[in-house]
């Protein structure tokens, strides 16, 4: 067993409710709103969940520098990578980008959210922000979320083709088997 149930499920909900508010953009505004917010509690509890979670959900257990991703990814390529039973090195890479692009989504969409008076941010500081900008900032935020998912999905292929496991049905049990028992 290595990813805990409250980390499955937070990883299938996210992707749902992010998939949701991404196609809502433009059209039936206040479901938007109220799936964004959920997105963003997603995440806030993930971030929680990274300091205080199970062992395979700490990102002190996991995270690397950007370095030892990217010398991983080449390890893969080549055929030479170390088996990694939780978060290998690209994937903790992607999960801190999702994580930072789906806040500052969220934090924008908040924000813009208090120009029409509503949401927590109503009536502070941040109604005075300029509209166009915070749109602007929300509508890349989002839009680089969506690349960085499909790089993510690709990444989940590609990585269970070259060590030859089933990251999907991982995500799905918990499980995973380690090297040995790939062969």
């Amino acid at each position: 067993m290595i990813w805990d149930l409250l980390v499955r499920v937070f990883h299938w909900a996210l992707a749902v409710f992010f998939l949701l508010a991404y196609s809502l953009a433009g059209s039936r505004l206040s479901l938007h709103v109220h799936v964004g917010y959920t997105v963003g509690l997603l995440v806030l509890f993930r971030i929680i969940w990274g300091v205080i979670g199970s062992d395979s959900a700490r990102f002190a257990n996991f995270l690397v520098t950007p370095q030892k991703s990217l010398r991983y990814l080449l390890e893969m390529v080549s055929g030479s990578s170390v088996h990694f039973l939780g978060h290998n090195p690209a994937g903790a890479a992607m999960i801190v980008a999702l994580l930072s692009c789906l806040l500052a989504t969220t934090l924008s969409g908040i924000a813009l959210f208090a120009l029409e008076g509503s949401g927590p941010l109503a009536n502070t500081f941040v109604a005075t922000w300029p509209g166009g900008l915070l749109a602007n900032v929300h509508d890349l935020a989002a839009d680089i979320c969506l690349v960085l998912v499909i790089l993510h999905v690709f990444g989940v292929f590609i990585s269970s083709v070259f060590n030859k496991e089933n990251l999907i049905k991982s995500m799905i049990t918990g499980k995973k088997k380690i090297r040995s028992e790939l062969s």
